[in-house]
């Protein structure tokens, strides 16, 4: 996969703010997403160990059937200081650097963390949908910023989610009987559309499978594959040896 080199990731935490607050306005808001993707892409970090050693997972789904195709993992120290509101510049590089592994162009991809539901309306889900240039979404499990009203029990059910007078994402109930998880923009997606997309890759778990499956991937759960021609090749070349 090829990513647009945005800024420097060697920045003071005042100078990651300003980032943000520059790139924020080429976020687009507007849905380019394809009516019926081939794949869809979800992205987690694990935290880091007690060495300061995290691991971004990326796995990759095809749609509908959403039946696992890829898991790819990188793990190494994380350099950028915990400061809320900027753990993008904490988690991307790892995360893009498991990316980078892929065989593959996600036509979507759902983020564990924040899009426009965030302090300067850059979350992860912003800044990943920005350095990769493809529809991108937010579904995080707490909230960040902003209030809502009570969300309806019935699953699909949601509440719009207002920061200082703008709607930054809805509380959305995804299960019965379980909290609801708060989605957002993160690029090239509308807010009905990233609603759509959430519960379509729902199957039963409060969490959609794309970050659901990301999530045991980056905590050692999911062991990696490789795409069927790949793993053909490497079975292949086995073979021969």
């Amino acid at each position: 996969m090829e990513f647009k080199a945005l800024h420097d990731w060697n920045v003071s935490t005042s100078e990651a703010q300003a980032i943000q607050r520059h790139l924020a306005a080429r976020v687009s808001r507007r849905n380019e997403t394809s009516a019926n993707p081939r794949f869809i892409a979800g992205v987690d970090i694990s935290a880091e160990n007690q060495k300061g050693i995290a691991r971004a997972a990326v796995v990759m789904l095809s749609y509908p059937e959403l039946e696992l195709v890829e898991v790819r993992s990188v793990e190494r120290r994380v350099d950028f200081p915990y400061v809320p509101g900027l753990l993008s510049f904490r988690e991307s590089p790892l995360i893009v650097e498991a990316l980078e592994e892929l065989a593959t162009t996600p036509d979507l991809m759902l983020v564990d963390g924040q899009g426009l539901a965030h302090p300067r309306r850059f979350g992860i889900a912003c800044h990943l949908g920005l350095l990769l240039d493809i529809p991108t979404l937010g579904c995080a499990k707490s909230i960040l910023v902003g209030r809502h009203e009570p969300v309806g029990e019935d699953v699909g059910s949601y509440a719009e989610l207002l920061d200082r007078g703008e709607v930054v994402g809805v509380a959305l109930r995804t299960k019965a009987g379980a909290s609801p998880v708060y989605v957002s923009i993160g690029h090239k997606v509308d807010l009905p559309s990233s609603i759509h997309w959430v519960m379509s890759c729902c199957r039963g778990y409060r969490i959609p499978e794309p970050t659901r499956l990301a999530h045991l991937a980056a905590g050692g759960k999911l062991s990696e594959k490789a795409p069927q021609a790949q793993r053909g090749q490497e079975s292949r070349q086995v073979r021969l040896l």
